[in-house]
């Protein structure tokens, strides 16, 4: 039997700290030698809908500790203009719904053992990669948050940064102000912090010790004439500035997909891989997911590699202005996270069983 595995599922079995330390985990075996991942490889399709295309993307992993996954998203991405921002929008089937799965299997038997829908999973991993960074990159003791954003991805990043510095004040801006404020009172009544929206993003940039975008901009958000001294920076969408990059001291990267066996040659830093159909189409011109994958490590840089093996620090002084990037070992994430989702929802008999025959078959492939 698998297990069907949805995002109330997830909420029930997977916590911050489980999926932080199953990361920890996976960053350990990959240094090692024991996982394995490729990069995000994207394929792109115009519709026949101008300013829309069809996108599907995945990133897979898995190692000798027991699973594989590969986590795949099927969506039609567009940007539209929001409030005198540039946003990336995406839909499956109708705008408000997704289409995001994680294919889970046992690497002994080669058989499936879980699919899981990838939301809420997917909130909690990249937190939980701005956490990781976050305690080996910012200034130790109680820290001013200043957050970029106030949805679901800003709530996971508030809890996920919370168990490696204390918070002492959040200070948010988004361009809705009513899901600003929104935000600003859960997060004051949820985590007992003072939090203060504000209409003016410049103003969430003074004093904060940890500034978090957490955003669908379809530009950059990170203003490097606003970043002050001691800052760590953690970006989800809504990249730094060609000047925050040139201001960052230090950055540090999580890690890097290995070369194909082979062919060193192919070995590559950028975030994600994109393959185009109609490739003269005026849309990618256009658009910023039609441009090229960027190729991401600015400032002084630091892999968690070697800081693991003892041979490089985080940061070096209080004064330095710090931003912690994943690489490109998503794939590695999602098999870590999602199997100690799935271990702990059979623990709890929790989940959908869906039968064996559904996925195996008896004509060699």
């Amino acid at each position: 039997m698998a297990l069907l595995l949805n995002n109330d599922d997830m909420k029930r079995v997977l916590t911050a700290q489980m999926t932080r330390e199953a990361l920890q985990v996976a960053y350990r075996d990959l240094v090692s030698g024991e996982a394995v991942c490729r990069p995000r490889i994207d394929l792109r399709i115009p519709t026949s809908s101008p300013g829309q295309c069809y996108q599907w993307g995945t990133m897979e992993g898995g190692s000798t500790a027991g699973y594989f996954a590969i986590r795949m998203k099927s969506d039609v991405v567009y940007e539209q203009e929001y409030l005198g921002v540039r946003t990336q929008e995406k839909f499956a089937g109708r705008p408000g719904l997704f289409c995001g799965l994680i294919l889970l299997t046992r690497i002994d038997t080669g058989e499936p053992v879980a699919l899981i829908n990838d939301g809420y999973l997917q909130h909690l991993r990249v937190a939980a990669d701005g956490a990781i960074g976050t305690d080996v990159m910012a200034r130790k003791g109680p820290a001013a948050l200043g957050m970029l954003g106030s949805g679901g991805m800003a709530r996971a990043h508030v809890e996920a940064l919370m168990q490696v510095r204390e918070i002492k004040r959040i200070r948010v801006h988004s361009p809705t102000s009513e899901n600003c404020l929104r935000f600003a009172e859960e997060m004051a009544e949820k985590y007992g912090v003072e939090t203060e929206a504000l209409d003016d993003p410049r103003q969430v940039y003074r004093g904060a010790d940890i500034l978090a975008a957490c955003t669908d901009s379809a530009l950059p958000v990170i203003r490097g004439a606003w970043l002050e001294p001691g800052m760590h920076v953690v970006s989800v969408g809504g990249r730094p500035d060609s000047a925050a990059r040139a201001r960052f001291d230090r950055t540090l990267r999580l890690g890097s997909a290995p070369a194909p066996v082979g062919r060193p040659e192919l070995a590559t830093a950028d975030e994600y891989l994109a393959y185009l159909a109609r490739p003269d189409d005026p849309l990618w011109a256009d658009q910023r997911f039609g441009k090229d994958a960027v190729v991401t490590g600015y400032g002084d840089h630091v892999l968690l590699a070697d800081i693991m093996r003892g041979q490089a620090q985080g940061r070096t002084a209080d004064e330095q202005i710090t931003y912690s990037e994943r690489g490109n070992i998503q794939g590695a994430q999602f098999y870590s996270v999602a199997a100690v989702a799935y271990e702990a929802a059979v623990k709890r008999g929790i989940g959908r069983e869906l039968p064996a025959e559904w996925f195996l078959q008896d004509i060699r492939d």
